[in-house]
């Protein structure tokens, strides 16, 4: 396995959650370091739904010092996804099958593949890094009835295309791909991500369903703009939504 350089890796056997680790080794982080776990036995998803993560599947985060403000370290979710989607492309060998959803998942021939959690972490009231949780579906995914109603299929990579991938050799391609991802936003900005972004977007022209806790939107999904928020356009006109479950 390829290591990309200025990036440190600490492999477990089990943990509870790797995102529940980041925050434990906090006090001693220095760079980033990648999290890696063959088994989580407590895993998370995003609003502390559970996450199902059988054998041979993946589950990592990568623990990164936070300089910006919260909502342009926030935009590496998008970062993170394009990383998902090369690691993807780079094991298969084919780039139709993928596709990118809003906010931070990454989906096989429409069913979700993999998933994104972002949060922020730091003592005192500041936030000083930004933890990113990854969890994929590569040997096995979770039953149907596990998922909430209208949430998109669950799917893993071995059983829809026949390409079995170890784990640790996953990460490998997952942490290469991060590393170039993350220097491009760093040099550039997010308006290379944005583009590289939307040109793998599920669903850009047509109906979805934008879903808060307090709120339901529906209408055309048109772009993300340039804060990372999605844009509908709907009979008021046009909606601009920065956090919410999308539904199809």
């Amino acid at each position: 396995m390829s290591w990309p350089q200025g990036y440190g890796l600490v492999t477990l056997e089990s943990v509870d959650s790797t995102m529940a680790e980041a925050a434990r080794r906090l006090p001693e982080a220095r760079g980033p370091l990648w999290i890696f776990a063959g088994v989580q036995t407590a895993a998370r998803g995003r609003r502390g739904r559970p996450w199902a993560n059988p054998p041979g599947n993946l589950a990592a985060t990568l623990l990164m010092p936070m300089a910006e403000p919260p909502g342009v370290a926030a935009l590496r979710s998008f970062v993170a996804s394009l990383a998902l989607l090369d690691a993807f492309v780079g094991v298969t060998g084919r780039a139709e099958p993928f596709a990118l959803k809003w906010p931070n998942d990454v989906l096989l021939n429409g069913g979700k593949v993999a998933g994104i959690l972002l949060e922020t972490l730091g003592g005192r009231g500041a936030a000083s890094h930004l933890a990113i949780g990854i969890g994929v579906n590569l040997a096995a995914a979770p039953a149907a009835e596990a998922v909430e109603p209208r949430a998109l299929r669950p799917t893993a990579l071995g059983p829809e295309t026949g390409v079995v991938v170890d784990p640790v050799d996953f990460l490998g391609a997952l942490a290469a791909a991060y590393a170039r991802r993350e220097a491009e936003f760093a040099a550039l900005g997010f308006a290379p991500v944005r583009t590289a972004w939307l040109a793998a977007a599920a669903r850009i022209g047509e109906a979805v369903t934008a879903r808060t806790g307090t709120s339901e939107t529906t209408g055309t999904f048109e772009t993300v703009d340039p804060s990372g928020n999605l844009v509908l356009r709907t009979p008021r006109g046009r909606v601009a939504i920065a956090a919410a479950d999308i539904f199809f």
